[in-house]
């Protein structure tokens, strides 16, 4: 499903398949909700959308998933992770913290976006960790 290019003025909800590229929700949730010019993703988790399955290994191995997932949902927009104005993760062992930062670090061409990061006791599907994000549609993208 690609959603359209013109912004409406009111909120809009959007659910993808895994044909998107995008894992079911494990909950009550939209994966995106438009607002005007900014698109809000739900945290997406270290599930592959072809299985269904959280991937194996540490948090760089998962952080990498989470990235695919993130762009695949900011893809329905025409968006990119340049795109993004704030992120916020979520890390069930702080002491990845420096790690995550360097791989994190390569998602971007342009300037970062803001960021907040925190250490939690856990998450849903047992992950080590989980993303969400804000991203706002740029004049390019308006009709």
């Amino acid at each position: 499903m690609t959603v359209p290019a013109d912004v409406p003025a009111g909120k809009e909800t959007f659910v993808f398949s895994p044909e998107d590229g995008v894992p079911p929700q494990v909950g009550p949730f939209a994966h995106a909700t438009r607002f005007g010019s900014l698109v809000f993703v739900t945290g997406q988790m270290p599930t592959d959308p072809a299985t269904d399955r959280l991937v194996e290994g540490g948090v760089l191995a998962q952080a990498e998933q989470v990235r695919r997932n993130l762009e695949a949902v900011l893809r329905q927009f025409g968006l990119t992770l340049d795109d993004v104005v704030m992120v916020r993760v979520y890390l069930t062992d702080f002491d990845d913290f420096n790690d995550f930062n360097r791989a994190y670090a390569t998602w971007f061409d342009g300037p970062l976006p803001s960021r907040t990061c925190v250490g939690v006791t856990g998450l849903a599907v047992g992950a080590a960790i989980e993303i969400d994000l804000i991203a706002g549609i740029p004049e390019r993208n308006h009709p």
